[in-house]
């Protein structure tokens, strides 16, 4: 509290208003109320977080399962004590979280419209307008209404399988205030929103573990050692997310040396730069020392001075994490020190439309050059591929091998996938529908292709310890996952095929394709849908990872040739179309080169067949190939049988019908030709085992 009062007096914000001054109840209590709101929410965050994968939820250790938490004799399960801790403690800070963003919504509404707080009919009604038809009132209506879902789930759920959905609905109210406040005025729109998410939902995981581990310290007991050690791992993803995300969201706000260290918003986030520096040294202090002296048996004199020592600086972090939580909230709070908002006097179609300039003329070499960073892949990718080189690094100390052509595979893909969402297809795409198109086809088929080729689920699986007092660690949550229903569900080749082929019609065809391009939320859902999409179909044509189910080569086939006059049908139908799909977006670019809007969308249905077939194809014939392979290892299976046994079953099918062919050297010619009921019962009939050719 004291961090955000210091820097509300250094930065002015809480100075009256020279117009209408909301009054200093409004002025004083919506930082303050903010300020709880976000370290309420952090608690929550960190304490599902230890309750869904870290901490374990019986007292009893077992292995994970999927069943319900039953002993063999049929009665409950005793519960850990610290996981009753974390969970009052989610409890609690549930409903703190609750109240203090409907306290945030009303201070949000009385600052903005420079109304004093009151009971009124008029004021309350113009706030109900604000939560239901302005965008900064409808983004907290969604906080609030996270929070009061969340809450109420961590009441009623007790199976850690179930405490998932209100942790995924506590992440998830991070996006409505990433979309409001600099971030949405800011030039760079996309750049601002996205690495505003990744700094507060790293600030979150990172605080709140703090917290958590500090509550359930006391009940905590032998696996203290091993608990801190998992929040350390996560903490350490956390500070890269932190600290790249800051980096980013403070070079789109200050654009000059002279502001970061003249200007009191500058000035501010060099005294947040250099806590968080402090808070990364105690980390490494946390893993390099402290964590190997309490987990490394050594004598009880120097595990109990680590144990001091740790206490010491969970103290210090705390502390210096609650002063710049509080300047983070007077940075919210504080007007940059140059405004980036665009001039809209000067505003173009493409503008208004996409939020950016438009691009210059489409050239080859512009594909490659023209950039426009989406932060939220580009940490994807450097997380995805951190962990999956980690996994690498793991199997070689322990002298097991991975294939090379499996990690090239992988990073090609992630490179692909930042390409596509960060490259030319991007910024084109979002004022070319042929662009946009190419976009689509990469994140269908080509990113897919090189992920799924690389194995991820197969090598954390193998690098990844199971654990064996009963918590749930990814690689539990990766097997859940792999046999729960849902996994059966989309995994199935016929619904893979399905979902992969008719998502095209159900998108471009609907209300989403014009969601999609007009708003951020609505593209970067486009993308996660349609590439999981593609990653689960070409999982299930030609992949190494667990599925649920496999279809045989010929129905995998099958589908591949149906995939391929589907996309046939949609690219010409779309290249023969006379009338524009989203043609209030399309067709208001005010694009002065290139063809017109209709003569691009057929442009674009050439391409959705064309760059569509080709990867089609390719999987095709790594379905041939996988077939042919198979064919040959069960041929060698068979040959290598055949030699254990000494041809038994080859001989044995040629005696069959050698006496097959004495019974009818015995036969009377005029008997012959007549129902099998005439001949003789007696006949020896053919192996079950033994069906092919003699040799």
């Amino acid at each position: 509290m004291l961090g955000v009062v210091a820097s509300l007096l250094w930065t002015g914000a809480t100075a009256a208003g020279q117009l209408r001054d909301p009054g200093a109840l409004t002025r004083w209590g919506l930082p303050i109320a903010t300020t709880v709101h976000n370290l309420s929410l952090a608690t929550v965050v960190g304490a599902l977080v230890f309750a869904v994968v870290i901490l374990p939820k019986d007292l009893k250790a077992h292995r994970p399962h999927t069943g319900n938490a039953k002993t063999t004799a049929g009665k409950p399960r005793a519960e850990h004590p610290a996981f009753t801790r974390i969970m009052a403690l989610a409890a609690v800070a549930g409903c703190v979280w609750t109240l203090s963003a409907i306290a945030v919504l009303v201070l949000t509404y009385s600052s903005v419209s420079g109304m004093a707080v009151t009971g009124t009919n008029d004021y309350t009604a113009q706030l109900v307008f604000f939560m239901t038809q302005l965008a900064q009132g409808q983004a907290w209506l969604m906080v609030v209404i996270c929070a009061a879902v969340a809450t109420t789930l961590v009441f009623g759920v007790r199976s850690v399988s179930g405490l998932a959905v209100p942790l995924v609905l506590a992440l998830l109210s991070f996006v409505p205030q990433s979309l409001i406040g600099h971030s949405a005025s800011s030039a760079d729109h996309t750049g601002a929103v996205n690495s505003l998410f990744l700094h507060v939902t790293g600030a979150s995981l990172w605080v709140g573990g703090i917290i958590a581990l500090v509550v359930v310290s006391g009940v905590l007991g032998k696996i203290t050692a091993q608990t801190l050690q998992r929040f350390s791992a996560l903490a350490l993803v956390a500070f890269a997310v932190v600290v790249g995300s800051g980096v980013v969201n403070a070079a789109i706000r200050i654009t000059s040396w002279h502001d970061l260290f003249y200007s009191s918003y500058g000035q501010l986030i060099v005294i947040k730069s250099v806590a968080v520096i402090l808070l990364g040294v105690i980390g490494y202090m946390h893993r390099s020392w402290i964590i190997p002296r309490l987990s490394g048996g050594e004598k009880s004199t120097t595990t109990a001075r680590a144990r001091r020592l740790l206490w010491q600086l969970v103290f210090v972090e705390l502390l210096i994490m609650g002063i710049t939580s509080g300047v983070a909230v007077g940075l919210s709070r504080s007007a940059p020190p140059q405004s980036r908002e665009l001039p809209v006097e000067a505003l173009t179609p493409a503008q208004i439309l996409t939020g950016y300039p438009l691009p210059p003329e489409l050239e080859f070499s512009r594909w490659f050059t023209e950039w426009r960073m989406d932060w939220l892949w580009v940490a994807f990718a450097l997380i995805a591929g951190a962990a999956y080189l980690a996994g690498i690094i793991k199997l070689r100390r322990r002298g097991d091998k991975w294939s090379v052509l499996r990690s090239v595979s992988w990073f090609v893909g992630l490179l692909s996938l930042v390409y596509i969402t960060s490259g030319g297809t991007s910024v084109y795409g979002a004022v070319l529908f042929s662009a946009h198109m190419v976009e689509h086809m990469a994140l269908m088929v080509i990113a897919p292709l090189f992920l799924a080729l690389g194995s991820p689920v197969s090598l954390a699986l193998q690098a990844l310890t199971p654990r064996r007092d009963g918590s749930r660690g990814i690689r539990e949550w990766i097997l859940i996952l792999v046999h729960s229903k849902f996994s059966q569900l989309v995994t199935h080749p016929l619904f893979a095929a399905a979902n992969f082929s008719g998502s095209l019609i159900l998108f471009y065809y609907s209300p989403a394709f014009g969601l999609a391009m007009r708003y951020h939320v609505g593209h970067e859902l486009m993308i996660v849908h349609f590439t999981i999409t593609g990653y689960i179909f070409v999982q299930s044509m030609i992949g190494a990872d667990p599925l649920p189910r496999r279809a045989p080569y010929p129905l995998r086939l099958l589908l591949l040739l149906a995939t391929m006059a589907f996309h046939a049908f949609f690219g010409v139908s779309m290249m023969m179309a006379t009338s524009l799909l989203s043609g209030d977006y399309f067709g208001n670019m005010g694009r002065a080169w290139g063809g017109s809007a209709l003569v691009d969308q057929q442009t674009a249905g050439g391409i959705a067949w064309g760059v569509g077939e080709i990867p089609t194809l390719a999987i095709a014939m790594g379905v041939a190939y996988m077939w042919s392979k198979s064919d040959a290892r069960e041929t060698k299976r068979k040959d290598r049988a055949a030699d254990r046994n000494k041809d038994a079953d080859l001989d044995a099918y040629n005696n069959m019908f050698a006496q097959l062919a004495a019974r009818d050297a015995t036969i009377d010619p005029n008997q012959r030709g007549r129902t099998p009921a005439t001949t003789n019962p007696s006949a020896p009939e053919a192996p079950a085992a033994t069906q092919g050719e003699t040799r």
